[in-house]
């Protein structure tokens, strides 16, 4: 009577066995369909050339335009602030773009005056638009070094329209 209660007994092991492996292809076909998924969204977020040279920004799922660029030579993801006067930046950015100097100065914000300092004729690169003379502010509060914000001492060089989710910045 042993032999057939080893028979069921395998056989038992061989269809949990058999479960579990169907179960965990299932999620591993669910995890890279949702994977794929996720990237193609990410895609669709990022700022790319349009005809005639300008730069088209796609609205991020939070409502804000992001693009990625450049100060001074250093990588920064930049969140468009067209009420902002200047391009800011932390910093402990500053330090990192080797942003030194400048003049002293108080910025004053919504939650009061801060501390901070101007530098004139930097270069920001936003995509492919750069200008070699931008004025930076250095103050930025709240946001970590690979942030900054694109105000409008860069974006005043362009005309901007906002249309159906996307900013587009057209060369003068």
């Amino acid at each position: 009577m042993s032999e057939p209660d080893t028979s069921v007994a395998r056989t038992t092991r061989r269809g949990a066995l058999g479960i579990t492996l169907f179960w965990l292809a299932l999620m591993g076909v669910f995890y890279l369909g949702f994977d794929q998924l996720e990237r193609r969204q990410q895609a669709s977020y990022v700022a790319h050339e349009g005809g005639d040279g300008e730069l088209v920004i796609p609205r991020g799922p939070d409502g804000h335009f992001r693009v990625a660029g450049r100060v001074n030579g250093q990588p920064v993801e930049f969140l468009i602030d067209t009420g902002a006067s200047s391009v800011t930046v932390s910093e402990a950015f500053a330090r990192t773009a080797g942003l030194e100097g400048g003049q002293s100065v108080t910025f004053q914000t919504a939650n009061g005056p801060l501390p901070g300092r101007l530098l004139r004729n930097v270069p920001v690169q936003v995509a492919h638009l750069g200008l070699a003379g931008t004025t930076v502010a250095v103050g930025l509060v709240g946001e970590d070094g690979g942030q900054a914000l694109l105000g409008q001492a860069f974006l005043s060089r362009f005309d901007i329209q906002i249309l159906r989710g996307e900013m587009r910045l057209l060369p003068r």
